[in-house]
């Protein structure tokens, strides 16, 4: 009940400073972000769930339809949280947000007939991450490893992308992570696409799997490789590449850093490793919360990196990439989707010597 409290003030406060009398917030990440984790979606893939939330500078309401109403109630327990319910039958149309903020300067964080978009400022905000919050993110972190080290260790040749895809789905849904990202590729299909959906394609030697994984709204990512035989030299001196750039992701991801600053070191490195235009075939990732990707680093961002945040970095050269979540602290930074046994690449970058993840060799 204090960080909810205290998340009230601190939004309230942002109101207040920038003269807004309301604030709707109807994304799944936000609802989750303002309730402590609270879960508002029906279909996981929606960015906008089954009820909305609106906060005045003196009242906190939730609305919804009569089907979401108990489980909220009850299970989140967002009554006793402090919510005022607003609850219609399911086929009306809910006119409530429009009438409770009638007169008042409105913001939302999306498209709202009426409001500001305040979507922007608000995924800054939730980059921001309190002591609870931090907490949940171990925890979560620690799941998702979990997942990843029992699905890939299962994986085998011959198996489908769809079927490697089960197992990650799997091993993430028994811990109680949701996989909203799922991706699967394997062999000449890692080098072809950055995104790679799982397909029929079979398993020969080489695949790659990459979960975000979502549990109390919060999002982990991480990518792992294995492969089976002798690596080829070629996909070596890759892998050996880009897990240098993100051990200087790791080192520069420092309090008061800015993102432009951290951008154009990483380019260099790129640069530096034979690779000088591997960055633009992908976006290099950024602050996580309650979305993988809260917004991007992109050159020149003048967004500076605060202690309590999270990072999901993703540098990649084709063939291969490198991905963890990471959380800067006052004294340094701990990764959080480390998987305790894997095969990683001791790198020393500015006099600490940083361990990034290898590719799993199954000779």
């Amino acid at each position: 009940m204090n960080e909810y409290k205290q998340k009230l003030g601190l939004i309230r406060s942002w109101m207040t400073d920038r003269k807004l009398g309301a604030l709707c917030l109807q994304r799944v990440s936000s609802f989750a972000w303002a309730t402590c984790g609270a879960a508002s979606y029906i279909n996981t893939a929606s960015t906008e769930g089954g009820a909305s939330l609106l906060i005045t500078q003196d009242q906190q309401y939730l609305f919804t339809n009569n089907i979401e109403a108990p489980r909220l109630e009850k299970e989140e327990e967002l009554l006793h949280q402090g919510w005022d319910f607003r609850v219609i039958p399911w086929h009306m149309t809910n006119d409530a947000i429009a009438d409770q903020s009638c007169g008042l300067r409105l913001a939302a964080d999306g498209c709202l007939p009426g409001a500001l978009d305040v979507s922007t400022a608000l995924a800054r905000m939730r980059a921001c991450l309190s002591p609870e919050e931090i907490a949940r993110f171990r925890d979560l972190g620690g799941l998702c490893t979990q997942a990843m080290d029992a699905a890939i260790r299962a994986v085998k040749p011959g198996m489908t992308e769809y079927e490697i895809a089960g197992l990650l789905a799997g091993e993430s849904e028994k811990r109680g992570v949701q996989a909203i990202v799922n991706l699967i590729a394997t062999d000449e299909r890692i080098s072809f696409f950055r995104h790679p959906l799982p397909t029929s394609k079979k398993l020969a030697s080489y695949a790659m799997l990459v979960l975000c994984g979502r549990c109390r709204g919060l999002v982990c990512s991480l990518t792992r490789f294995i492969h089976f035989g002798p690596l080829p030299d070629e996909l070596r001196r890759r892998a050996e590449a880009v897990a240098r750039i993100d051990a200087i992701f790791f080192a520069s991801t420092r309090p008061g850093q800015t993102l432009g600053t951290i951008f154009d070191r990483v380019v260099t490195a790129y640069a530096a490793a034979g690779f000088p235009d591997e960055w633009k075939l992908h976006h290099q990732g950024g602050p996580a919360g309650y979305e993988p990707r809260e917004y991007m680093a992109v050159p020149g961002s003048q967004d500076r990196v605060a202690s309590g945040q999270v990072y999901a970095w993703n540098p990649s050269i084709t063939g291969s990439k490198s991905e963890d979540t990471i959380l800067v602290g006052e004294n340094g930074n701990e990764i959080l989707s480390a998987i305790p046994g894997w095969p990683v690449v001791k790198i020393e970058i500015d006099g600490q010597m940083i361990e990034r993840p290898y590719i799993l060799v199954m000779e």
